[in-house]
């Protein structure tokens, strides 16, 4: 169970209006008492944008979040919580502001000059190769890139401030281990979400992505032999599948889509036949992996908003998300019922924590998230209806019973369309799922079963369970 984090926007400790790693060490009781495992920290690396997806400098802290030793500090009490800490390791790319592309434009001789992706306008026209399915992503177009006075352009996957870093340069991997090293051996990092994962080659050379990311483990796993990798590979079971071989985990975005578009339609749409198609194309592959699911992430619209601002349905979303087996992440906020549609900036707005504004960060206007429009959290954990109290229910739901963890799942056939209906079992025991997705209710019957969880009361009518619109049962 991980907690994405945008620093940026979690907490502030020192009234500079910008969240920061003491700020994060500040509430790691609130994590711990929410039922968190684990933390993953959006990019603390300098960079100069407030998102910090180009960085500048991969062996020391952006300024605005404080220094190594604090973020030293945050790990080892961390670690005292019983929490895993991973960090955002954004290597696909760097800052068009890095040193090594600085040098590498103002000498094409440089030894940084391999460090990046070069060609001529004769050799861009014969490659025909470096294509990007814009569907995936709208808002980029790759692109080759001028440099004043210089033949040859320089390549960039995601824009021109983000020039993409050459893998076919053997100085430049070994540059990059050193850097992951680094971090596992100087500050004790548990190990690392690796950003674009898929692009570390251009599509066409999509095997040579994946080798890279074996080689990348064995290297990071003789530093710390249970490092955690988990990768952005965004895209269907069939490409993902196969980076499982080096990283150890990546993020489901089918279970993603699936869980919106069932609770978008109201209707179950085969998601748990859909949720099984794609791990058994895993363990086509592996065995050896790690399910990284969620609802929304840094790069999505919130759920609520997505959902038209129905709590219900969000609060189905958690219910799903629990339920269901993998190794669940849960975007900051989304716990207090967060809100926010693009562009990025309203979809990474500050954490609402109290009436008094004490440690909310200011370095952005918050659009979907004032005061006036979400509850803070001091008051949700007081509140037995809030956001906050269905996940911390959920949560501690999932930490006490194995098989929601852990156990294998089956759909269970119910005459109900907009009911998601499984079983969760092993050897030993099994017990019975059912989400209603609708505002509708739902008869089944008890029998010899007993309620184990109901996120609203049930009605009994002799053997008959009544189950409210928007609402999760339990039977065991």
């Amino acid at each position: 169970m991980y907690y994405q984090i945008f620093v940026q926007s979690f907490y502030d400790s020192n009234g500079d209006g910008i969240g920061d790693l003491n700020g994060v060490r500040a509430k790691l009781d609130y994590l711990v008492n929410l039922g968190i495992e684990g933390i993953w920290l959006m990019p603390i690396n300098p960079s100069p944008s407030y998102h910090k997806y180009d960085v500048t400098d991969y062996y020391t802290i952006h300024p605005d979040y404080g220094s190594s030793e604090d973020l030293r500090s945050l790990i080892n009490e961390a670690h005292h919580h019983g929490l895993k800490v991973i960090i955002d390791l954004v290597i696909s790319h760097c800052s068009a502001s890095h040193p090594w592309f600085l040098e590498a434009c103002k000498n094409p001789k440089s030894q940084y000059r391999n460090y990046f992706v070069w060609a001529t306008d004769n050799e861009i026209e014969k490659m025909g190769t470096r294509t990007k399915d814009v569907a995936e992503d709208s808002d980029n177009v790759e692109q080759w890139n001028e440099i004043p006075g210089q033949d040859e352009k320089y390549y960039s996957y995601f824009s021109n401030e983000m020039p993409d870093l050459n893998y076919d340069s053997q100085e430049l991997r070994q540059e990059v281990y050193k850097i992951g090293r680094y971090w596992l051996k100087e500050h004790g990092v548990d190990g690392f979400r690796l950003d674009a994962a898929k692009h570390i080659y251009p599509d066409n050379r999509i095997e040579d992505s994946q080798q890279f990311w074996i080689e990348f483990r064995k290297e990071m796993e003789q530093v710390k032999k249970e490092v955690f990798l988990i990768g952005e590979v965004w895209d269907n079971a069939e490409v993902v599948a196969p980076f499982l071989r080096g990283l150890k985990a990546n993020f489901n975005f089918d279970l993603s889509n699936a869980i919106t578009y069932a609770l978008q339609n109201e209707y179950e749409h085969s998601l748990v036949q859909k949720y099984l198609k794609i791990v058994n194309y895993y363990k086509s592959i592996t065995s050896d992996f790690i399910d990284g699911t969620f609802i929304k992430n840094h790069d999505q619209n919130r759920i609520l908003s997505v959902l038209k601002n129905n709590t219900h349905k969000a609060k189905l979303a958690a219910s799903l998300l629990f339920t269901l087996p993998g190794t669940p992440f849960i975007y900051y906020g989304e716990e207090i019922g967060m809100k926010g549609l693009k562009p990025d900036e309203f979809i990474r707005e500050p954490f609402v924590w109290s009436e008094s504004d004490a440690g909310r960060t200011s370095w952005m206007e918050a659009k979907y998230n004032r005061k006036d429009q979400i509850q803070p959290v001091e008051q949700q954990i007081n509140d037995p209806k809030s956001f906050y109290n269905h996940y911390k229910t959920l949560i501690q739901l999932r930490k006490n019973n194995p098989l929601l963890s852990k156990g294998d799942i089956e759909s269970l056939i119910v005459e109900n369309t907009a009911v998601c209906a499984f079983k969760r079992y092993d050897e030993r025991s099994k017990i019975e799922v059912y989400h209603n997705l609708s505002g509708k209710p739902f008869k089944l019957s008890k029998g010899e079963r007993r309620i184990l969880f109901e996120s609203k009361l049930p009605r009994l009518i002799d053997d008959t369970i009544v189950m409210p619109g928007y609402s999760t049962l339990i039977l065991e």
